[in-house]
């Protein structure tokens, strides 16, 4: 995949292929399958597909950083870092434990 990148206002092209990796982390991760309201502090709940887990409350910066939608995955990494994937991209590189 070749691309143009923005820098700084500037754009440059790029000359080569990025290089490619495979990725081979475990993480903990719930498929998201409904979004509560916002709250008095900006902060959502994320309810699971996965009977048995409760919802998590994830706030402000959480949301503008991953942009969480349903169909989608809450991840934890090893490091305690929590992200959010898009459902295509997480299920085509994890395999459930």
């Amino acid at each position: 995949m070749s691309s143009t990148v923005s820098a700084v206002g500037s754009t440059v092209a790029a000359m080569a292929e990025m290089p490619r990796y495979q990725c081979h982390k475990k993480v903990w991760a719930l498929k998201i399958n409904g979004i509560g309201p916002l709250d008095d502090e900006g902060c959502q709940e994320l309810f699971f597909e996965d009977k048995g887990y409760a919802p998590i409350k994830v706030d402000l910066a959480y949301r503008e950083r991953n942009r969480p939608a349903v169909g989608g995955y809450y991840v934890v990494y090893d490091d305690g870092y929590k992200s959010f994937s898009p459902a295509n991209a997480f299920e085509e590189g994890y395999t459930r434990l």
